[in-house]
């Protein structure tokens, strides 16, 4: 699908979010700009962590009117014209600048954020899945908010962290989100950790209907996104970002084989073979989160008014028991298939 980057712009769960560089000169007078504290994170247009930074200072300062790369090599050759016009053709970079969360909930010390999976089929009507397994990403360093320039510290790309002189590449720097949730289970309660979750897969649902009408919808199409989830030290989550093309590179046997299972249950949902009902609301690692409204863990009518008290049909950090229930969806398509031929 072709289609603008997502960013959801509800403010109980995303921090607040600015495009740099803002009009500041207008017709050549100063508009008086807002007070805003830092630190901040500022994120350029390259891919993935090649282009994010922790920055103190106001935003501005680190990203207003810088060029870009092929301009500041110089102008080109024979340029006659002033300084002051040569300027006014200098191609800007656009950054987008985050408020920092000061406070991420730690594990060891460390800092860390989720990976999710959700896979669109449709954006009118909304049909979203949700994908049981993920992962937490740490930083190899522990964190303090004293070095707001070390990416070690702050930063948990993969891409950033594999670079630290105490990256363990067997190891690595993940968590699966099983092992995730069971610490978090044991540590505040079952209530608290479903509770945290469902907001998790509230932030899924807005963020999608938040860019419903603007996204050109193809119903050939399909998008699978990569979900960036930080939680603060109140167990709230924050959406990050979502990333049109999540990095499926492996870093570790658990996360091939996590991928690699992703891949797999995404080409069964799309169903090129079409063997499915279109009624199943589970396929392999797959669970359908939102079908023109809420998806229900029970049998029934959903509450089309919204999350409502419809306890949605969502696992995420469950068991995932994908092979066991392939072999049982496609046994019983096998079934209804022989018995109505």
């Amino acid at each position: 699908m072709s289609r603008p980057k997502m960013t959801s712009l509800y403010p109980e769960k995303t921090q607040r979010i600015y495009k740099l560089p803002e009009l500041i000169i207008q017709q050549g007078h100063q508009i008086q700009e807002p007070k805003l504290q830092g630190p901040w994170i500022v994120k350029g247009k390259r891919a993935r962590a090649e282009s994010i930074d922790p920055v103190q200072d106001h935003p501005h300062e680190h990203t207003h009117g810088r060029p870009s790369p092929q301009a500041r090599m110089g102008g080109s050759e024979g340029d006659t014209r002033s300084s002051d016009d040569q300027k006014d053709d200098i191609p800007v970079e656009n950054y987008v600048a985050q408020r920092y969360i000061e406070n991420p909930y730690l594990i060891g010390g460390r800092k860390f954020d989720l990976r999710v999976y959700v896979l669109v089929m449709s954006y009118i009507p909304l049909r979203a899945w949700l994908y049981r397994d993920g992962f937490a990403r740490f930083s190899n360093t522990r964190f303090t908010l004293n070095s707001i320039d070390d990416q070690y510290v702050h930063l948990t790309n993969v891409a950033v962290q594999k670079t630290s002189p105490d990256y363990h590449p067997k190891k690595g720097c993940k968590w699966m989100l099983q092992r995730f949730r069971q610490y978090l289970a044991s540590k505040h309660g079952p209530e608290v950790v479903e509770t945290l979750f469902r907001d998790i897969d509230n932030i899924f649902v807005k963020s999608l209907q938040s860019v419903q009408k603007v996204i050109i919808s193809d119903k050939h199409c399909f998008e699978l996104y990569g979900y960036d989830i930080l939680i603060d030290q109140d167990l709230k989550p924050w959406l990050l970002e979502v990333n049109a093309s999540p990095s499926l590179t492996a870093s570790s046997q658990e996360d091939y084989e996590l991928k690699t299972c992703l891949l797999e249950d995404t080409l069964h949902v799309v169903d090129m073979e079409a063997r499915l009902t279109g009624r199943e609301k589970r396929v392999g690692g797959f669970d359908l989160m939102w079908n023109d409204g809420p998806v229900s863990r029970e049998e029934g009518v959903p509450d089309l008014s919204g999350m409502g008290n419809c306890v949605t049909n969502t696992h995420l950090g469950c068991v995932n028991d994908r092979k066991k229930q392939l072999r049982q969806l496609f046994y019983s398509l096998q079934v209804q298939k022989k018995a109505s031929s």
